[in-house]
């Protein structure tokens, strides 16, 4: 162990031993306090093309982090731009600057570029990765920085599928390190509030859930498999998933392609499924049915565009509905998010809908805040309860480091984020059998009636890159 590990370490366990909590901690640095650098948590983003860069720069303004890493097996991205997607959530004065020079630009200095992640798991001063990877190197990239000694902070859906995701828990916990889910809305205080309201029984007992994806997403036309461009490790970027040559449609659109992601339920929608799930207090579903298709457009996708997941629980229904030809469904934009606003429901592509038996609760996620409706009064809506919300990104990686230097769970723990994951997989599961019924045993996180379906649960892994039994 290297003298400047120790000193970080000791002083983490100390300030904990000190009683320097999250307020402590965190309303010196957010105020711009110049920091020790034994206290900074040195981090490497893996996967930096898209919310990795959004990451890097997120992680680089803060007074208590050092982003000593940048990982990618995609090395072009090193001295280009965030993609434009993000750019808007990203610091005007770094938007347009190359990844490296931007995260340089905030902490003073540069982090180190590097195709392979290995090259900063071997490197004892790094305390903390952040994964934002494509789904399929999640698992492992988590699994990796476990047994590194890393804690992990790993967007979602945290795994490909349901198996991986339980290694991920047991290397949690066999190694004691703080993984973190990116599910950021369990770090939003108006969310914290809305599920007081929620267990204080004032919307009375809840029955059913309803969970909205509905966007525009169209599709591509095929295009054939080509040589892999310069710059790009196609097989490390392709990592546990079967091989191939490299295809533009695999590398620019992986979100709809079962290989690597499960489509937007996955992709996207586990944010509503898991704010869903964490607001109402349920865990495992009895069962679950998924049925739909891709039908808007023609083209290479194989994930659907429209789907209908129904999941059974004790006493409740949570029904999930997503349409991908819908350009009237409106994302909250940053400025509803950051604001006094709330969206106009009926169009709120993400919004999550919960009946009790006194009131009706529609929830915004990122920042749309919340509103509780009771029975109208002459034909005009009655609002008994309401709170705007605030973009949670920055409450997420306080959670974050808190969690490290307290040696807690966080909020969206490895546990929970797995959980909530799985009720995406198996929805996924049932769509690719046709639609299945599917009845789910929670112990063993399989299904008791359908031996196909168990089968699903796990997938074949390269020789280079398995996630093995015992991690």
């Amino acid at each position: 162990m290297t003298t400047g590990r120790y000193n970080r370490r000791r002083f983490l366990k100390q300030s904990s031993a000190a009683g320097l909590g999250t307020f402590a901690i965190f309303a010196s640095t957010v105020q711009g306090r110049v920091v020790s650098p034994n206290e900074r948590i040195h981090v490497a983003i893996v996967g930096i093309r898209g919310r990795g860069a959004l990451h890097a720069t997120g992680f680089a303004k803060r007074a208590d982090c050092r982003v000593t890493y940048l990982a990618d097996p995609d090395t072009r991205l090193f001295g280009t731009t965030a993609s434009p997607g993000y750019m808007r959530f990203t610091d005007p004065a770094v938007a347009k600057l190359p990844r490296v020079e931007a995260v340089a630009k905030l902490q003073g200095r540069p982090p180190k570029a590097v195709e392979d992640l290995r090259r900063a798991l071997d490197d004892r001063s790094v305390d903390a990765i952040c994964v934002a990877t494509p789904d399929h190197w999640h698992a492992l990239a988590t699994v990796w920085g476990c047994q590194a000694g890393k804690h992990v902070y790993v967007e979602k859906p945290i795994s490909h599928t349901p198996w991986e995701g339980r290694k991920m828990v047991e290397a949690a916990r066999k190694y004691n390190r703080v993984v973190q889910g990116g599910t950021q809305s369990r770090s939003a205080p108006y969310l914290h509030r809305a599920k007081e309201y929620i267990a204080s029984g004032k919307l009375g007992e809840v029955h059913m859930v309803r969970v909205y994806d509905q966007k525009k997403w169209g599709n591509v036309e095929p295009k054939p498999d080509e040589p892999t461009p310069s710059g790009l490790n196609w097989d490390l970027w392709n990592g546990p998933a079967p091989e191939h040559p490299y295809n533009f449609n695999y590398w620019e659109h992986w979100n709809h392609y079962w290989r690597y992601s499960g489509g937007d339920i996955i992709n996207d929608s586990i944010h509503q499924i898991d704010l869903a799930r964490w607001l109402t207090g349920v865990d495992y579903p009895k069962s679950v049915y998924s049925t739909g298709g891709r039908w808007s457009e023609e083209g290479d996708f194989e994930t659907p565009d429209t789907q209908v997941a129904t999941y059974e629980f004790d006493k409740m229904l949570m029904l999930f509905e997503m349409t991908l030809y819908t350009p009237y469904m409106i994302l909250a934009d940053q400025k509803l998010r950051d604001g006094d606003i709330f969206p106009h429901w009926p169009q709120n592509s993400s919004r999550i809908e919960i009946f009790g038996t006194k009131g009706l609760m529609i929830v915004g996620r990122h920042g749309g805040g919340w509103q509780v409706f009771g029975r109208p009064k002459s034909r005009k809506p009655v609002v008994v309860a309401q709170e705007y919300g605030r973009w949670s990104d920055d409450e997420h990686k306080d959670d974050f480091f808190d969690a490290i230097r307290n040696n807690r769970r966080p909020n969206a723990d490895i546990e929970e984020a797995h959980r909530s994951t799985l009720l995406s997989q198996f929805a996924n599961i049932s769509y690719r059998l046709g639609g299945k019924k599917l009845v789910v045993d929670r112990e063993l996180e399989r299904f008791t009636n359908c031996e196909e379906a168990n089968r699903m649960l796990k997938r074949e892994y390269r020789s280079k890159y398995v996630i093995p039994d015992a991690v």
